[in-house]
């Protein structure tokens, strides 16, 4: 019998990569893997439903969440914070469920010292100019506010080498289908299996 501890999928991009696209649409292809939902203090988007794609938050309600020791990794991006609740997520890995967490290099390295056996797989858009031309494309964003993205994805860009993997999101079926295979392949990993001698055994 295959007896496993769940793995941690760590998504991170700068914004407009895609990230959050593939993670929804990985999750479709992938039932079974768990998706961590966020703690944010920054308001829901058009269509963002609260519980399923952030859990959306009051600062002061963060900050207590914060004081209690309630998250396994945290930051702040782009003048919001962000968190991941740590009891949700060993809850899920104890049960051997795979998880997977789309998150910002800040929190990506928190998790990595936390969890050293965790998968970190970063997203890239063609180029700076792709980046900038999806960043307006959202139409919900202020120049002032693009701008400031594109300096923060310049810095994230620059971390690119601390991830296991590296996806360039030229084509989201493309990507998906790299995204997918890693998945896959991890989970077929003999070290993260938990075989022991027995389960091999070879019978006559």
């Amino acid at each position: 019998m295959i007896r496993r501890r769940g793995t941690l999928f760590v998504v991170s991009a700068p914004s407009g990569a895609g990230k959050t696209t593939l993670c929804r649409e990985i999750r479709l292809r992938l039932p079974d893997l768990a998706y961590s939902v966020s703690v944010t203090t920054r308001p829901p988007r058009p269509g963002e439903i609260d519980g399923a794609d952030f859990r959306f938050v009051g600062v002061s309600e963060f900050q207590a969440m914060l004081a209690r020791g309630e998250f396994a990794e945290w930051a702040t991006v782009h003048g919001n914070l962000y968190g991941t609740r740590a009891r949700a997520l060993e809850d899920a890995l104890a049960t051997g469920r795979d998880v997977l967490l789309d998150i910002d290099t800040q929190g990506a390295a928190q998790l990595r010292a936390r969890y050293p056996d965790a998968v970190l797989i970063f997203i890239l858009a063609p180029s700076v100019k792709e980046l900038e031309q999806r960043l307006r494309e959202r139409r919900s964003n202020m120049d002032a506010d693009i701008e400031r993205r594109l300096v923060r994805a310049r810095e994230e860009i620059a971390l690119w080498r601390q991830y296991d993997y590296l996806i360039v999101n030229r084509d989201v079926k493309e990507a998906m289908e790299q995204l997918e295979s890693i998945i896959l392949a991890e989970r077929c990993r003999v070290v993260r299996l938990g075989l022991t001698l027995p389960d091999l055994e070879v019978r006559n």
